[in-house]
């Protein structure tokens, strides 16, 4: 059984979390592992009746046969990751790699405190940039150094391997955007380190050829937290106006709106060698999509901007999410356009 990456195609934002738990229920993954930065990208799951706003466990966690894994690729601040083991209720099933950086209380105020980073980049103060310093300068901490981390602490490549021998379903989850890319995004509006689907399976210790399908998220529009260039960017009062308000998961920032940028979109699933892509937030954009579960149900505009999506990036469109709660989706997985 192959590795499957879910990448983020745009500024981040895209709703991996909430894909991610309706993979993870759905095709019940052996292993649910965290890619990414860390924790300075939030992903929202609403399950049994919770909002989860998770920043480091895997949101994968509603599959409780899953184990959770933290890839030594991700920084992770101890106090933010013991938070989310209680609220989860998944000490007994995650593992933290060793080799993870650790976010000090230094990096977060280096982070808050830079006139660059918090001032112009619009950095989200969680030190992760200054932390992916300290581990270039080779003097991070590392989670082997952390007392409070050492239950939890896995040699997370080893049990990735392990399971992928034993034809079992490895689920990778990626964090942040293709356009917040350190190496291809809006540089120097970006993260601090790059995550297209390459670096996200050196995250978790994969390596190239364990990777069959690389399922790249998408909203129906475009939304971006922090300063950056922003193509199709529309005022606030025209945001306002479609209904679409939102605020970032980490930050508690507005987002900025936009529609759907399909020369980014191109480019990231190029890179990214998508060959699945994931279309969320179709209800926010279309009037009676809400809820749907099947594409011959949607409007006609909805089903034609689908297409069109399809068309232009040559991959196909396998999920698309009509809600916020998890079932709220249409699987064309098992169901042909």
């Amino acid at each position: 059984m192959p590795a499957v990456i879910v990448a983020g195609g745009q500024f981040g934002d895209e709703g991996k979390g909430k894909i991610v738990a309706y993979l993870a229920l759905h095709d019940r993954p052996k292993i649910v592992a965290r890619a990414g930065v860390g924790p300075n990208a939030g992903h929202t799951v609403i399950f049994r009746g919770k909002k989860f706003g998770l920043r480091q466990v895997p949101s994968g966690f509603v599959h409780e046969g899953a184990r959770m894994l933290i890839g030594p690729g991700v920084l992770v601040n101890p106090e933010v990751v013991l938070e989310e083991i209680e609220e989860t209720g998944v000490g007994d099933r995650l593992g933290i790699d060793r080799r993870c950086a650790v976010i000090e209380a230094q990096h977060i105020e280096q982070d808050r405190t830079s006139e660059h980073l918090k001032g112009k980049i619009g950095s989200t103060g969680t030190g992760c940039g200054p932390a992916n310093v300290a581990r270039v300068s080779r003097v991070a901490k590392l989670a082997d150094d952390i007392p409070t981390l050492r239950r939890f602490l896995a040699d997370v490549p080893r049990e990735v391997d392990d399971a992928l021998h034993r034809d079992e379903l490895v689920l990778i989850e990626g964090s942040q955007g293709f356009g917040l890319s350190l190496v291809h995004g809006t540089y120097p509006y970006v993260t601090s380190k790059d995550t297209s689907a390459s670096t996200l399976a050196a995250d978790v210790g994969v390596g190239p050829t364990r990777i069959e399908e690389v399922m790249l998220v998408f909203k129906a529009y475009v939304s971006r937290v922090g300063a950056g260039p922003f193509a199709t960017e529309m005022p606030p009062e025209e945001a306002e106006e479609l209904g679409i308000v939102e605020y970032g998961t980490v930050t508690g920032r507005r987002r900025r709106i936009g529609t759907f940028d399909f020369e980014l979109a191109k480019r990231a699933a190029m890179i990214n060698g998508a060959t699945q892509i994931v279309i969320t937030c179709l209800d926010r954009l279309f009037k009676g999509c809400s809820g749907m579960r099947s594409f011959s149900q949607l409007p006609p505009d909805a089903r034609a901007f689908v297409e069109r999506i399809e068309e232009e990036l040559g991959v196909p469109v396998t999920l698309i999410s009509t809600g916020e709660n998890i079932e709220d989706a249409i699987d064309l997985r098992t169901e042909k356009l």
